[in-house]
């Protein structure tokens, strides 16, 4: 089947894996490449990395190489390096007795690469490949990548039963390669989809940010709607109410401004969206930038429609920008021009969007002042001019400063500084 060579890999690592199957083989053990490069090379998809099963087990696979780590070897997995390139190499097991239906207690070892491939989730991944370049595939695997068919290897229930997160992969190779899943296996999934919640959050996190950066989201956001699967984690989340209406341009956005588009047309206020992104462990500067595209949101939507000329807007904007910073204001930019305006219910809002829109990114690229640092002023500076004690006042100022430079009202020139400082503190004082 695939006698000529690897296509999909790159030539080193090809060459290292094949290294390692090589010496396997000379030591009178079976090894095959095994999983996801196989498929991936029938699919003429890039091949990140290349899995190994053998017949030896995890003690004769550790006296054979110099350099082998034991990360799964109670499991029967080590991983070999050769060259500067990583393989996982599995002996044939069964499993069974699986722990929160997601852990194998009992791992068995076999001889016989098929009864390996009987305990894998999806056909597509149930394939191995000889040295020779000849497909063991007992279950079909090469047929339904064919037919663009996600369906699990026996029963699926017992799939699922024996791996829950299988539910979500399913969905997640749905949506990354465009295949359907079958009748029988989308029925399974309906059937078992409360198991989810013994599943880690970091692990449905992985899967949806899988999603998520595909070249087709909106079909797994779709896939994951009919399912309902989102329901059933350990912590629920609101995308799900989320309408297909509003993220029509969700394909188009890098990944991170995808999920911004997410929490923008579900509704979330900023300390809705801290708590649902604390619970699925999203990392604390991705859930910053998240939210600081809500707060710009936020005050979007706060915006006064006597304020909304051109002048109170850039204002406005300006505000934001030292507030948020760029990167928020680029998200924002971004994300809005993929959200409908339709989905925008107040009639004054549309409007301001579309001029902050056309406007937005030049009143950035125009403002060269937009951090306390860019003062050409420091705080000691105003505290000896004004001849006063620090205090909270000090930062208030500093802010109304910087803002008032930032929108040239005055020049950033010390002088002239000093003197808007002393006409706002006379003014407070009046």
């Amino acid at each position: 089947m695939l006698m000529d060579g690897w296509h999909n890999a790159d030539p080193d690592m090809a060459f290292e894996a094949t290294r390692v199957l090589d010496r396997l083989i000379s030591a009178g053990h079976e090894a095959y490449w095994v999983g996801g490069c196989v498929r991936d090379e029938l699919l003429g998809r890039s091949i990140q990395d290349m899995d190994l099963t053998t017949s030896a087990e995890p003690d004769e696979v550790v006296g054979l190489f110099d350099n082998v780590i034991p990360t799964g070897i109670q499991h029967g997995t080590v991983t070999v390096v050769s060259g500067s390139f990583p393989f996982e190499v599995t002996t044939f097991r069964t499993e069974s007795d699986y722990e929160d239906h997601r852990r194998p207690q009992d791992v068995r070892f076999v001889k016989d690469v098929r009864e390996d491939l009987r305990r894998r989730d999806f056909t597509m991944n149930a394939m191995a490949l000889t040295r020779a370049g000849e497909l063991v595939d007992p279950f079909g695997g090469e047929a339904d990548i064919r037919k663009g068919l996600i369906r699990c290897v026996g029963e699926a229930e017992e799939r699922f039963e024996e791996d829950a997160l299988r539910m979500l992969r399913c969905v997640r190779f749905a949506a990354v390669f465009g295949f359907r899943i079958a009748p029988a296996t989308w029925k399974a999934l309906l059937r078992k989809r409360q198991l989810l919640r013994y599943i880690a959050m970091e692990r449905v996190r992985t899967e949806m940010e899988k999603i998520m950066k595909g070249p087709d989201p909106l079909r797994g956001l779709e896939l994951l709607r009919r399912s309902e699967l989102l329901s059933f984690t350990k912590t629920a989340t609101p995308w799900q109410r989320i309408s297909a209406f509003s993220l029509g341009g969700l394909n188009d956005l890098p990944e991170e401004q995808r999920w911004g588009l997410l929490l923008l047309a579900g509704g979330f206020e900023p300390e809705q969206a801290d708590v649902v992104l604390r619970d699925w462990t999203f990392s604390n500067a991705f859930r910053v930038r998240m939210l600081r595209l809500l707060e710009w949101e936020r005050a979007v939507a706060a915006v006064s429609p006597s304020s909304a000329d051109e002048a109170g807007l850039r204002r406005e904007w300006i505000s934001w920008l030292i507030r948020w910073g760029r990167e928020t204001a680029a998200d924002w930019l971004a994300v809005n021009g993929s959200l409908s305006l339709e989905y925008r219910l107040v009639a004054h809002t549309r409007g301001i969007v579309s001029m902050l829109e056309a406007k937005g990114r030049d009143w950035t690229d125009d403002t060269s002042i937009q951090q306390m640092k860019d003062l050409n002023i420091t705080g000691n500076d105003l505290l000896g001019a004004l001849n006063r004690r620090g205090g909270p006042w000090l930062g208030e100022l500093m802010t109304r400063l910087l803002l008032a430079a930032a929108c040239g009202d005055i020049a950033n020139e010390k002088e002239q500084l000093i003197e808007e400082a002393k006409r706002v503190t006379e003014v407070e004082k009046a």
